[in-house]
């Protein structure tokens, strides 16, 4: 029996708590959200680009990296981020904004290889357009997620220890 006003806690919805201000747990496959967020987030940023991939500094990857950080455990180099609304993404807001990223940065590394240099994807005639898809997914799923698109990404070191698991 209970007693009107009381809150079962068991089933009341809240929001998770945050770690390095990446909501966890807030989405079912968290875990994979935040290496999706991560790739979109380094794929989007032109100047993150130059200085961290191009420049070779350690603790970020490459383009190789991002990409397989973006399609590892989502398959999304097989089907449409619209299989993961409730899971990884939110909305089909989301998903259509991550498929066409995915897409058009998939076609580029098709065409310049997997093993190419940073330099070759950097100078494809269709990378802005890529980075600008990036961007668009990357700002819609920062911003649903309560976070500021504009701070720098954050080193594969860190992106590991928010999505350890406890």
């Amino acid at each position: 029996m209970t007693v009107q006003g009381s809150e079962n806690t068991s089933r009341r919805a809240r929001r998770s708590t945050t770690m390095g201000a990446m909501p966890l747990k807030d989405m079912p496959w968290w875990r994979w959200r935040s290496n999706v967020r991560s790739a979109l987030h380094m794929l989007s940023d032109p100047v993150f680009q130059q200085e961290c991939w191009l420049a070779g500094q350690d603790g970020y990857g490459d383009v190789t990296d991002a990409v397989y950080r973006l399609v590892e455990d989502t398959w999304l180099d097989n089907w449409s981020a619209e299989k993961y609304i409730g899971t990884i993404f939110r909305d089909a807001q989301e998903t259509a904004l991550v498929d066409v990223a995915v897409l058009r940065v998939l076609r580029i590394m098709h065409q310049v290889g997997a093993d190419a240099p940073v330099s070759a994807y950097l100078e494809h005639p269709a990378w802005p357009e890529a980075v600008l898809a990036a961007r668009d997914a990357h700002v819609q799923l920062a911003v649903n997620d309560g976070e500021d698109p504009d701070r720098p990404p954050h080193p594969l070191h860190v992106l590991a220890m928010m999505t350890r698991r406890a």
